[in-house]
């Protein structure tokens, strides 16, 4: 039996034809054949031309999420074993693999699965219901091509438990994918260690993605006195003890994170450098500009403010907030280091948000570098969604 064809209406299609992977329910002009949503369907233009290949679920905004370019393609285990290897293989060349992102959505051609690496332990997210048929048969394909090179995978952790698969008609699912295995695993990034909790830490466990971002505050912090804000399990804390800094204070709203992040201090020996404060950042910084306190280095990692389009005015004026506090507290010529990791809050309209915090704080903002997120979450370009860390590095100057 054939598979069935999804047709767009005219003049839609404009961001799979520019390079995307999504079509949205509203680009449909009809769907003809049979099916069960996940499964693979052909894609045409309105006039019959043939875009490709990929998975179909109704109930999803994104009805048709891409899996290639080509009709003729067989989506078959060969397939995903050669994009599994594309993957990995450019992990090799960009980044530290000890801990990684091996899979990373549709920047890696895998639409809806990510799939992240801690030491010896893989934790996967789910989250579309097409890939989701074909999750064991990647793990075991992943598991397959790290043991060549030398990796032995000893457990696998599924996370799919965000709220967006409910927006694919699925169920939250959270457990392990075949034998049990100890969820505390240590990893090693930057000369810092970490226990990373992958059963009931945030997402996947830990944010991988801020990786060279908090490399590159290392060298802002020997001798220096740091704030780290929304310090989570202390990343960025740890990275500006380890790198010399005279203290730190990290500070997160939960006490969860906070345990964490002083069991990673203890666990590389700077429990009395790097000390810990469970704190609303919000309520906090006022506090510390009223007590006249000055930091060489303050850091601010936010969660993300808006998950929508519909929210975007009120995470402006919460990072607009956080910005204009942070600054007063930086002693002149310190440095800020900021970031956003909503995809919504895009580069511009953040850049705009800083520089109204830096005239409502009368600072002059000398820019020291702009990164994204590290190249184990490639940006697809096409892929809007991909592109969603931004992150400043600022030294911080009277207006005057």
């Amino acid at each position: 039996m054939g598979l069935a064809v999804v047709s767009l209406k005219k003049g839609e299609g404009r961001l799979l034809k520019s390079g995307g992977m999504w079509i949205f329910d509203n680009e449909i002009a009809t769907i003809m054949g049979s099916f069960v949503n996940g499964d693979i369907v052909l894609i045409h233009d309105f006039d019959g031309y043939p875009l490709g290949k990929g998975f179909i679920n109704t109930n999803s905004r994104i009805t048709v999420r891409l899996l290639s370019r080509d009709e003729q393609t067989v989506i078959d285990e060969v397939f995903f074993e050669k994009r599994v290897r594309d993957a990995w293989e450019y992990r090799k060349k960009v980044v530290d693999t000890r801990s990684c992102r091996v899979i990373f959505g549709e920047a890696d051609f895998f639409p809806g699965l990510v799939i992240d690496k801690f030491s010896d332990v893989l934790v996967v997210q789910s989250l579309a219901l097409g890939i989701d048929r074909y999750k064991e048969m990647i793990i075991e394909l992943l598991k397959k091509v790290l043991k060549e090179d030398g990796i032995q995978i000893r457990g696998v952790y599924e996370r799919s438990d965000a709220k967006v698969r409910r927006q694919e008609g699925m169920e939250l699912v959270k457990g392990f994918i075949g034998p049990e295995f100890p969820t505390l695993v240590e990893i090693e990034e930057n000369q810092v260690k970490y226990q990373v909790d992958v059963k009931d830490g945030q997402k996947t466990g830990f944010f991988l993605d801020q990786k060279y971002n908090r490399l590159a505050i290392q060298k802002l912090c020997k001798n220096a006195k740091v704030l780290d804000c929304f310090t989570h399990t202390g990343s960025f804390a740890l990275n500006a003890g380890i790198a010399g800094a005279s203290s730190v204070l990290g500070v997160d709203a939960s006490a969860l994170a906070v345990d964490q992040a002083a069991a990673n201090a203890r666990l590389n020996g700077l429990e009395d450098r790097v000390q810990f404060l469970c704190r609303d950042v919000f309520e906090l910084l006022p506090e510390l500009e009223e007590k006249k306190e000055k930091f060489d280095v303050v850091i601010l990692d936010p969660p993300a403010f808006t998950k929508s389009r519909s929210s975007i005015k009120n995470a402006v004026k919460g990072y607009r907030e956080i910005n204009l506090r942070a600054l007063k507290l930086v002693r002149e010529g310190g440095f800020l280091a900021t970031c956003s990791c909503s995809h919504f809050m895009d580069y511009e309209l953040f850049t705009q948000t800083i520089g109204q915090a830096a005239r409502s704080a009368h600072k002059r903002l000398r820019q020291v570098e702009y990164r994204t997120q590290a190249p184990d979450h490639p940006i697809l370009w096409a892929a809007d969604e991909s592109y969603y860390l931004k992150f400043y590095i600022f030294q911080v100057c009277s207006d005057r």
